[in-house]
């Protein structure tokens, strides 16, 4: 979303395209790697009770395999760009799927615990560049008159890729009978579940070979006939190439690259502005969204919900995270981002709050009461849907606005490594915190969501309408 934010702030022109299914076809090509972005992130969810089982492990050992792929998610971002830079967006992509259906391969035949954890890394890298490299890629090449609406390609995409792996994995528990670990194919469900990637992962390899390279690239290395073509292609055959590649070249001379030095200041290290970014960041996963999207079945499970039940939960919120941030893509431009990521805020801890509530019920033969049962699930999907409509889409939003030109790629950085290690702070510390309070961890979530208003309140400012000139 980051992307899009800028492109649609910063407007553009309006020649349209004379083959605008063309430059579809590209766009979702390009966005197959957010898709299994989505894909890979949640599609351990249907593995995590299984691989406990597996290898008789505790919570603590349990989270670690889980929350590892972050690690790699955090080297292929920041990596993702230098290489790009170097050998293209479409190698990049090749890289990313190769590394996808690797560790596809990988994590469905592993040997034991350390090399499942090995070929989760692998993974990781594989999304980290997805979320780097994919969005650029749109951004590059969509013509300046759409691009805002088809840098949402990625965002749709991710939450797309969440979906579908729930729904694969509810598949799959049922075709080996509910359980986790019956045998399909001759390997056991869990399995199953996270080798099934190859099939987009080599996908996205072969549609990589049927979209053009990067005009910005092609002129960075000196092909401008190339680009010239590329450019012909997807802005339109009336359009002054000579004039277009000349404004690229421009664009990529007077660029300043911003360092990390940039985003000193005199007092607390960082620039206000940058600590603003690092707290939206932070604050958009210590509420815990990716409990829902990692751990879910095994939540439900936990209180008494079935297997097959329980997948089918996962399944449902996922679809509710697509509602959401459809709703989203349709408000963040009329009612602004700061009301948006008030009213999330608030359903958030609202929602939060009620299911601390039913989790604290006791237990009846292992399972919720009825009531608390029923409300902890409808607490579940109210929350992922005003995450969705409000932080999951505005966070990257004014992560792509708020900063002035001079800082904007090295403080986006910045943010970003926030991000990834607020993630793995919560995806490795669930399972423990799980077994020890259940409904005390949701009262720490929802804690987070609770202050995360007055932040929004006192230190975010309104971006809507404002140029990227105008941030400062």
């Amino acid at each position: 979303m980051t992307t899009t934010a800028q492109a649609q702030a910063s407007g553009g022109g309006k020649t349209a395209p004379d083959h605008l299914g063309h430059v579809i076809f590209i766009t979702a090509a390009a966005a197959m790697g957010g898709f299994l972005f989505g894909y890979d992130s949640s599609v351990i969810n249907g593995a995590v009770e299984a691989i406990r089982d597996r290898y008789s492990i505790g919570s603590g050992t349990l989270a670690q395999v889980i929350a590892v792929a972050l690690i790699g998610c955090a080297i292929g971002a920041a990596t993702a760009g230098r290489i790009a830079d170097r050998i293209g967006r479409i190698r990049c992509m090749q890289i990313a799927a190769v590394l996808f259906t690797i560790s596809a391969i990988g994590s469905a035949l592993p040997f034991a615990l350390w090399d499942l954890a090995f070929w989760r890394i692998i993974g990781g890298f594989a999304i980290g560049m997805a979320s780097v490299i994919g969005p650029a890629y749109i951004a590059e090449v969509a013509p300046p008159a759409y691009r805002g609406r088809l840098g949402s390609f990625q965002q749709a995409a991710i939450v797309i890729g969440i979906a579908i792996s729930q729904l694969v994995n509810w598949g799959i528990l049922n075709a080996a009978g509910g359980n986790q670990r019956g045998k399909i194919i001759g390997i056991e469900a869990w399995q199953v579940m996270l080798g099934v990637m190859v099939i987009p992962a080599v996908l996205y390899g072969l549609l990589s070979f049927a979209i053009p390279e990067s005009p910005r690239f092609l002129i960075s290395v000196g092909r401008d006939s190339d680009a010239k073509k590329v450019l012909a292609d997807v802005e339109g055959k009336d359009v002054d190439l000579d004039a277009r590649v000349a404004e690229i070249e421009h664009a990529m001379r007077s660029e300043h690259k911003s360092t990390f030095k940039d985003l000193l200041g005199s007092k607390f290290g960082f620039l206000p502005i940058v600590w603003v970014g690092i707290g939206l960041s932070v604050f958009q996963q210590l509420v815990g969204i990716n409990v829902a999207f990692y751990y879910s079945s095994t939540l439900w499970q936990s209180v008494g919900i079935d297997p097959s039940s329980s997948f089918l939960y996962s399944f449902t919120t996922s679809i509710i995270n697509i509602i959401g941030t459809v709703i989203a893509m349709v408000l963040v431009d009329r009612v602004g981002r700061k009301p948006l990521a008030l009213v999330g805020s608030i359903g958030m801890a609202i929602a939060l709050a009620v299911e601390a509530w039913a989790f604290s019920a006791h237990l009846v033969d292992g399972k919720l009461p009825n009531t608390q049962g029923v409300v902890a699930l409808i607490a579940a999907h109210v929350f992922v849907l005003f995450f969705a409509l409000s932080w999951g889409v505005v966070v990257w939003v004014f992560l792509g606005e708020m900063f002035p030109n001079k800082i904007r790629a090295a403080a986006l950085g910045v943010a970003a490594a926030a991000q990834w290690i607020a993630n793995w702070a919560i995806t490795a510390s669930f399972p423990s915190l799980a077994d020890w309070n259940l409904s005390g961890t949701y009262v720490i979530y929802a804690v987070f969501a609770a202050l995360s208003i007055p932040f929004v309140l006192r230190y975010v400012k309104e971006t809507k309408g404002k140029a990227l000139e105008e941030m400062g």
